[in-house]
């Protein structure tokens, strides 16, 4: 089963929460826990994360907090998922850095589900790179929304 883990929900969560913001408003971590009900403690490392990474801003002060540094619609699923876990990965045998891909397995030479495994793979890192942030936030835009025949658009 493929799923994100908890720390990377916890980093989408607070990203759609300071994407949500008016202007330059920001929020403090605790705010952004509260408000979703998550655990503050790991919501504060996660963001420390998302801002040492450049997509977040902290805004020091009584009423500081965190913003967004980039535009939602500039931030891919891809990169907040690769910032907060490391590259996606669906299966062990795939490690694709800048397009080389190296495999540690010892079945690889032989392995019939190598080759359309690793097409599954990129195929949903091409998805991740296209989900952004601001359809997160608003999924009837882009990648996310559904056809009127039920279907995910393309």
């Amino acid at each position: 089963m493929l799923v994100l883990t908890k720390k990377t929900g916890y980093g989408l969560i607070a990203m759609a929460h300071l994407a949500a913001l008016d202007g330059d408003r920001v929020s403090s971590a605790r705010e952004i826990a509260e408000s979703s009900g998550v655990p503050a403690g790991l919501l504060m490392n996660v963001m420390k994360e998302l801002c040492s990474a450049g997509y977040v801003e902290s805004v020091r002060g009584a009423h500081g907090g965190y913003r967004l540094a980039r535009r939602p619609g500039d931030i891919t699923l891809a990169e907040l998922v690769e910032v907060v876990e490391g590259p996606p990965r669906l299966v062990e045998c795939v490690t694709d850095q800048a397009g080389e891909r190296e495999c540690t397995c010892e079945l690889m030479a032989r392995c019939p589900i190598a080759d359309p495994v690793h097409r599954v793979h990129r195929k949903l890192n091409d998805l991740l790179k296209k989900v952004t942030l601001a359809e997160i936030v608003d999924p009837s835009k882009g990648v996310l929304s559904e056809s009127s025949s039920g279907h995910m658009a393309e």
